[in-house]
């Protein structure tokens, strides 16, 4: 039997026996979460400077105004799985993304840099805690639907956040207030939670689960959660370092212009988005494992690559590559996250995410650092490495999890 058929034979009744217009309603709900989720999330990285030049931020304040939401994400991915178990995807994603949009709409409103602080702090809970109920929603979906769709419901956080840039971008050029556009954006996002949220597939007690005889297993003394985790962070360090490095090797390293140095940024993006929609058929043709190989080779490849031949378009097609091949690592972690024996989907999810979080912030600290001690192609080459690892140790464990 398939991993795919045995799953859906292992589903609780609630969900096996929905009709299928049911299935796809929650299928596009899914999809909708994903896309305001990261435009809301752009909306606020668009107004990064505006929060520097309303609060007259030096370079200290301003890190610990952006580390107050990474903070906050790590906290309530280490302190609600399980309260996302008891009480469902439903109300856990309405919960979070109300939590979000209201500290939003907040952040370019409250008077004090100290006052900015929690606000961010509780956007940054809200964040993580939409992002784990609806990736552990996604895996719900995935499984009643018998096919992979994790990685086109992660493409649509990737479109969202382009949606959220340039619309974002856009308002701002035409002098639409910074404050009134974030209120506006916190308002989309809450009618469409209130849209979405009732088509979520409905929630079933443990108690009603049919692993439920299973003993429940720690999720903090899993080796499988633990290994997973590992392979997150890895790939996360080497998403993180081209997020915030890869305009800085443009101009630096390639001496390119501000605007073919963004169009790199783009090129990335762009990859990942692209290769986000395809995944989700390659995975069901050829595995996960094979998957992740195949892309975390054609991201080292793309790496060296830009290394190795610093000019504009072999540097641009090495990050487009980059893109590519990192874009399906979180879906399928997660994906495998959500099927570890004896841990709920959530409780997994939160687990590995956590780290993988550490790993988006511990990519930029390292290849600055690296790179202040030798240069930024040397401290690039960490990226390569990152992803050459994640091409030899996650296709084995991906493997012995039988996912």
């Amino acid at each position: 039997m398939s991993n795919q058929s045995s799953d859906f034979a292992a589903l609780p009744a609630a969900h096996r026996n929905l009709p299928a217009a049911a299935r796809n309603r929650a299928r596009i709900a899914t999809m909708a979460l994903f896309f305001i989720a990261g435009m809301m999330y752009a909306s606020w990285g668009v107004h990064v400077p505006t929060v520097r030049d309303r609060f007259h931020l030096d370079p200290a304040h301003l890190s610990y105004a952006l580390f107050a939401v990474a903070g906050g994400s790590i906290a309530a991915m280490a302190t609600n799985a399980s309260w996302i178990a008891r009480v469902g995807t439903r109300r856990a994603c309405l919960a979070g993304g109300l939590a979000m949009v209201v500290c939003g709409a907040l952040i370019l409103v409250v008077p004090t840099y100290w006052l900015l602080l929690p606000v961010l702090a509780g956007f940054g809970v809200g964040m993580a805690t939409l992002d784990v109920a609806m990736n552990a929603e996604a895996s719900a979906v995935e499984k009643t639907m018998g096919r992979p769709i994790m990685s086109s419901l992660h493409g649509m956080f990737s479109v969202g956040g382009m949606a959220g840039a340039a619309v974002g971008g856009a308002l701002l050029a035409h002098g639409m207030a910074p404050a009134v556009h974030l209120a506006l954006a916190s308002a989309l996002v809450a009618a469409v939670l209130f849209a979405a949220c009732p088509a979520v597939l409905p929630h079933v007690p443990h108690a009603e689960h049919p692993d439920s005889a299973t003993p429940r297993a720690n999720r903090w003394r899993s080796p499988a959660l633990w290994m997973l985790g590992a392979i997150a962070l890895i790939a996360l360090v080497a998403e993180g370092a081209m997020y915030d490095w890869a305009t800085v090797y443009m101009r630096d390293v390639v001496v390119s212009s501000p605007a073919v140095a963004s169009a790199a940024y783009a090129a990335f993006s762009g990859g990942m988005a692209a290769a986000r929609f395809a995944g989700d058929a390659v995975r069901a043709r050829f595995g996960a494992p094979q998957l992740v190989m195949a892309s975390a080779s054609l991201a080292c490849v793309g790496m060296v690559g830009a290394l190795l031949l610093p000019y504009p378009v072999t540097a641009m097609t090495g990050f487009t590559l980059m893109g590519l091949g990192l874009a399906n690592m979180m879906p399928v972690l997660f994906a495998a996250a959500t099927r570890v024996n004896g841990i709920h989907a959530a409780e997994g999810l939160a687990h590995v995410a956590g780290l993988a979080y550490f790993g988006l912030l511990l990519g930029p600290v390292v290849i600055g650092g690296v790179a202040q001690f030798t240069n930024l192609s040397i401290g690039l080459s960490v990226v390569a490495l990152c992803a050459a690892l994640v091409a030899a140790v996650a296709p084995r464990v991906l493997r012995r999890l039988k996912v």
